[in-house]
């Protein structure tokens, strides 16, 4: 056991021991999937009304223990967050951007009316469990370790109010590339019947229920022989909103990157913000507004509208073939993957794996 101090906690750490054999593990990172397989040990702190955030701790991987009346599984008061651990050539553990996933997490504690986790205590999270398991960090290309900080209202109580107790905890999983046999165009299945969130919903906090409510459209996109299913705004029902975990951007032909706006009901994506910024730095104009379906198919059919891409933790940039709705089809399934959607998703995994300079300081050492 250790006590390692932070500037807002003290984090205990318990060895497992049952940990995996450096052979078990690494079978494991030799084909790990993707969200399969999780490390040895995990994050754990609580927190109540009284005391605040307290017994933080590093502790083996295993099951939780709730009471039947702990308010989550019933009042679904849950959120998290999605960020990656990337091994460098020299050896050295890195993630990305993991304070706008401290700020994000917060905005959702809010929306939840769950208590908010200090950005200083978020990233120590991270750096404590990377000082057990950062061996499990791989190496191979376009490989991470996926981390999955998520909080919980744990109080027993069958009340309809807020939580006086709560719980965070961080776990990892090793994830193979996400496109394993190189990076494909996808196609993309429009809800017409299905919306993610309403305007004042839930839909700006990343919280179970959203991933919940899309996954009965998501089915109806496999289908529909498509990968993603893509939602539109609530009220009217004709401009683009996001996937069921991605943002979307299209691209015109004078290179101009059009996305929706942040309206309240859209995830501000972490990789969104990143490819803004990416896009700007390279002198693109890029466009946050609101972009109805009916521009999409009159700029494909004109040739304005040339490539269309989304973007996510999982998958960083996906390019988009083909969107398809119940009675259109916008795109071919044979087109190549967009150049400036590629050089974008390279641009960005090179700053991801230190294989460029890093000019806006996005990358952060854990171990």
């Amino acid at each position: 056991m250790s006590n390692t101090a932070s500037s807002s906690v003290s984090f205990n750490t318990i060895r497992s021991t049952t940990a995996r054999t450096v052979a078990e593990r690494d079978s494991i990172l030799a084909d790990p999937g993707f969200g399969k397989y999780f490390t040895d040990h995990m994050v754990s702190i609580d927190w109540t009304k009284e005391k605040g955030w307290h017994d933080a701790e590093v502790r083996p991987y295993g099951p939780l223990q709730l009471d039947p009346a702990a308010s989550v599984l019933h009042y679904a008061q849950e959120i998290f967050e999605g960020l990656k651990v990337y091994r460098h050539a020299n050896g050295s553990v890195w993630t990305f951007r993991p304070q706008a996933n401290a700020e994000r997490m917060q905005r959702s504690a809010r929306r939840l009316a769950l208590p908010e986790l200090p950005t200083e205590i978020f990233i120590e999270s991270l750096k404590q469990l990377l000082a057990v398991d950062a061996p499990w960090v791989p190496s191979a290309p376009e490989t991470s370790l996926y981390l999955r900080p998520f909080m919980i209202a744990n109080e027993s109580f069958l009340g309809v109010r807020s939580a006086h107790r709560a719980a965070y905890y961080v776990i990892a999983s090793p994830a193979g590339s996400y496109f394993a046999g190189g990076v494909k165009p996808v196609s993309i299945w429009l809800s017409t019947d299905y919306a993610r969130a309403a305007k004042g919903g839930t839909g700006a906090a990343k919280c179970g229920g959203n991933y919940a409510a899309s996954l009965l459209p998501q089915q109806e996109a496999y289908e529909n022989g498509c990968a993603q299913v893509l939602f539109l705004d609530p009220l009217e029902g004709k401009y683009l909103e996001e996937l069921g975990g991605m943002n979307v951007f299209l691209v015109r032909k004078d290179g101009t990157l059009v996305t929706p706006e942040l309206s309240g009901s859209i995830l501000e994506g972490v990789t969104r913000a990143s490819i803004i910024q990416l896009a700007r730095d390279r002198g693109h104009e890029v466009q946050e507004r609101k972009v109805s379906v009916q521009e999409w198919r009159d700029g494909f059919a004109s040739g304005d509208i040339v490539e269309a891409f989304a973007c996510g933790t999982a998958a960083v940039v996906t390019p988009i073939s083909v969107l398809k709705g119940a009675d259109f089809t916008v795109g071919d399934e044979n087109a190549p993957a967009g150049k400036l959607t590629m050089a974008l998703r390279e641009e960005l995994t090179n700053i991801q794996y230190g294989r460029t300079a890093d000019p806006h300081g996005w990358m952060m050492r854990l171990a």
